[in-house]
Parts: C-alpha cells; structure tokens; sequence
C-alpha cells in the first residue's frame, strides 16, 4: 500500500474529521447556548439536529451528481460549505441564524460522509480497500476527539474568570475554530486526483490510466485498468440507472443488508451520546468541568477502537466485527439503563445555602424541595424547573445535579465507553466500508445516496428526540430503548450479513448480484 494512496484517502476523509469535529463541539456549544437563546427542548433539538436533516438532501443528491461531474469537484465544494458554517454560526444572533448556518454545514457532511468512502474505495485494491475506507471513521473519531478538547479548553479558560471568554460567548469561539480545518481541507483536495473508476465510466479511459499508474505502478495498474473496463463494458449493456432499479430482485438482498446496516447504525443511539456528551455526563451528577472532560475520554476511546478496527477489518473480516460490535453494544446500553434506574436525587438544607454563590440560583425557591429524596430524574429536574425556570435551570444543570445525584457514576460511565468503543471497531467504520463494496459500479452513487438517506433521516429522528425523550422517558428508560433495538439488529444481522473481506469490487458483484 503506496503512501501516495494512504495520503490521497486521508485527505478526501478530512470532511469526516470536519464532521466529527462539529458533532462534538455542539455537545459543549449548547450548554452555553441554549440558555443564552432560551431555547425549549424542540428547539434544542433542532439546533443539534438540523445539519443531518439538511445531510439528508445532500446525500441523496450527492451521489448521483457524483456519477455525473465528479467526485473530486463535489468535494471541494464541501470543504467551501464547512466555512462558510463555520463564520456563520459563530456570529449567530439568534435561534434561526444558528440553525441555518449548521444546516449549511449539514450539506457538507451529507455529501462527504457519502463521496469519501465511494471515491476511497474507487482508488482502493481488494487487499487493502477495508484499511483506506476505515480512514474516513478514524477521522470522523479524530474530529470528535479535537472537538472534545477545544471545548474542555475553552471551557476551563472560561471558568476561569481569567480571559475574555465569557458565558455569552465562549461558544462562538467554541464554533469559529471549526474554520481552521475547513481550509486546510478546501486547499488539500486540489492535490487530490480524479477518480480512476469514476473516469472510465465517463470514457477517459488514458487518464484513468494515468492516475492508477500513479498510484500502484504499471504492473497493478493494467491488472486494474483491465477488471474495470470488462465491468463498465458490461453495465453499459444495460439501460441508465434509476431509483426503482434498486428494487429489483436481483439487488434486492444487497439493498435489504445496506438497509438494515444504515439505520442499525443511528437506531442504537450512537449521535444521541456524541451530540449531547456533555449534558448525558452531567446526568450523572459529576459536574459540567467533569462533564467536559469526559468527553475527551470519550473521544480518546473512540480513537483507539477505530484503529483496532482499521488493523482487524482486512484479517478478522467485516461480518465477525460487525457482529462481536453489536452484541457489545447492546450490553453497554443495558448497563447504563441499569445504573441510571438505580439512581436517587435529594438536595439538602446545606447543599441548597451552597447555591447562594450562583448569582442566577434563587435559594428560597428551592427550600420547599429540601430533604425530599426522588426516585427518578424525571421528577426531579420537573420540580427544579417549575421552582427556577427552564432557562435558569438549564444554565445551572450541571450544578444542581452534582450536588444532588447519588449514582453510580462509574457504572454509567463504563457503559458509555463500552458502547463508544464497540461502535467504534463496528457499525462505525465497518457499515461504510460495506456499502462501498456491496453494490455493483453502476449502482454505487445511486444506492449508497438512498441509504445515506435514510442513515442520516434516522441520526436527524434521534438527535431531535433525544432531549423530549430524556425529559418524558428519562435517562433510565431512553438507554434502555436503544439497547433493546441494539439487541434484535444482533439477531437481524448474524441472519443477513455477508462476508466481502478480501474480494475485489467486480467479484463481489459476481457473488452477491449476478449468481
């Protein structure tokens, strides 16, 4: 494997660290945010949410317009649209404008999280596709990761009274920085070449060459060159591609196991911990500076699983990772439903006088409360609002809660870091990977443009529920959903899932479609 190539996938996957890197950076973002703006749990929803609901257009659009001007300039306009979402949400001045400048952004994701693996794979040799398409997750994790420290930092220099950075706009910076990356990722991609496979199918059949020779050398280059043509010659034979094709009996399994794979990745709940990291930490009473820097543990761990899995993908195989993952996942979930339904909240007499020092925290208010020992965080934080407020509440959450959560934190946090890192070598880098290999080179952009929809439609539902769930279900009952789903996609998928580890693009057709 060239490092010329190794260079290539990383540079085309650094929309994924943009990604990761504004997923988590709105877990932290909203803690300052959404009392700044007031904002309802709908509201607070839809902030988080709405770039993977603009993520569902650009990828179902993007993979087609792919086919027809090319993966490379798509891609260069993300890097432009990451910004641009950048400048736009940090100088937010209100509810709207935040959700519309993330939702510019959220077209950026929804065209790389599709195009990156799909061009990777198109540069990639059957040995070594699982590694270079796994490089999109591990830059996803590594955006996660960046974001998680940027706001443990520029949360300490907040709270430490000792810099410019105030409540009222920390997270503007906390937004802003995300422009640095963005650039660098806009000026990277004109070093990029243009998709081998994709060329071919549009008849630039010396140009292809060109760049396969570049990146394997004459000898793997005409093994390459001589697979994709006899496999264009043969599609062309047949009619142009449209969306009811993908229903026909012959895709019709590949297309249920893309299926399956593209919700079972968001239905378990993974962007509902990444997105609101920090408030989930601060449900179990730690505090909002713990809170913060549990999520660079978080991230860190989703970092070293995600390499595990680029080194196993290519030898274990992509069905026993996907199945070991998921069995791991639903544990986990299981594990932290447990510890939160095990927890109680009281705040004292003494605990309460201690508010006296949080200038927003009316201590009188809270007095009827004192001693009264509740069973369920629902109860409790209910009361909290009626007595101070939603917005009051919200801006001191961490704090009421650290002083009167009695849990097993430890518990809780074990099950998050097992759910995190069994994602991590799984459905994080591992249902990509499939779906850059499962569907034949005519159908590709097409198929992998549905189920990025649908993918992103079901990251959008839980992102945007996930803060009426805690406040309706609790923390108990919402992990407790996400490991029960996680539990029967275990059994859907030791059914369903194939073997492709190993197998050239044109084979797996052969298996999988045509026979």
């Amino acid at each position: 494997m060239s490092k010329k190539v190794v260079f290539i996938a990383f540079v085309v996957s650094l929309g994924g660290f943009l990604f990761g890197f504004d997923a988590g950076i709105i877990s932290g973002v909203m803690s300052y945010a959404g009392p700044e703006f007031n904002l309802t749990d709908g509201q607070t929803g839809w902030v988080v949410s709405s770039p993977s609901f603009a993520a569902m257009i650009a990828m179902l659009i993007s993979g087609r317009l792919s086919d027809v001007i090319g993966r490379k300039k798509i891609l260069i306009v993300v890097a432009l649209l990451y910004a641009i979402s950048a400048l736009a949400s940090a100088y937010a001045t209100s509810y709207e404008m935040l959700y519309i400048a993330r939702m510019i952004g959220g077209l950026a994701f929804g065209a790389a999280l599709i195009l990156a693996p799909t061009y990777i794979a198109e540069i990639s040799s059957a040995e070594n596709r699982g590694k270079l398409v796994s490089i999109q997750q591990l830059n996803i994790v590594l955006g996660f990761f960046a974001a998680f420290l940027s706001n443990y930092y520029f949360n300490k220099l907040n709270t430490s009274g000792e810099s410019f950075l105030t409540d009222e706009n920390v997270w503007r910076w906390m937004l802003g920085v995300e422009f640095i990356p963005a650039i660098l990722y806009f000026l990277f991609m004109f070093f990029v070449p243009k998709s081998p496979r994709w060329l071919c199918s549009r008849g630039k059949m010396n140009e292809a060459k060109v760049v396969l020779n570049q990146l394997y050398g004459e000898q793997l280059a005409k093994v390459e060159i001589e697979s994709i043509e006899k496999n264009i010659n043969e599609s062309q034979k047949q009619e142009k591609v449209s969306i009811l094709e993908l229903l026909k009996p012959s895709l019709r399994f590949i297309l249920i196991v893309g299926l399956v794979l593209g919700v079972l990745q968001q239905i378990t709940g993974i962007n509902a911990v990444y997105f609101y990291a920090t408030s989930i930490f601060k449900q179990t009473g730690i505090g909002t500076d713990a809170s913060f820097a549990s999520g660079i543990l978080l991230s860190l761990t989703t970092v070293v699983f995600t390499i595990i899995a680029i080194f196993l993908i290519d030898k274990m195989g992509r069905r026993p990772l996907l199945l070991l993952g998921i069995a791991g996942i639903s544990i986990s979930l299981l594990v932290c439903a447990y510890g939160f339904n095990q927890a109680t909240y009281q705040l004292t007499s003494d605990e309460i006088a201690q508010f006296e020092t949080v200038e927003t925290v009316e201590t009188a208010k809270l007095e009827p409360f004192a001693n009264k020992t509740y069973d369920n965080d629902i109860d409790f934080k209910n009361d909290m609002k009626a007595a101070l407020g939603n917005q009051v509440y919200a801006k001191n959450e961490g704090t009421i809660l650290e002083a009167a959560t009695n849990i097993n934190a430890t518990l809780v946090l074990i099950g998050i870091l097992g759910f995190i890192a069994c994602f991590a070598f799984s459905l994080g880098p591992v249902m990509w990977v499939m779906l850059s290999e499962l569907f034949p080179n005519k159908y590709r952009g097409l198929a992998i443009g549905v189920i990025g929809f649908v993918n992103s439609f079901i990251s959008w539902l839980v992102q945007q529920v996930f803060p009426w769930e805690l406040s309706n279900f609790g923390n108990a009952m919402s992990f407790l959903i996400f490991g029960v789903i996680a539990l029967g996609g275990f059994f859907i998928l030791f059914k369903i899932l194939p073997e492709t580890k190993g197998k050239s693009l044109e084979q797996i057709e052969m298996d999988l479609v045509k026979n």
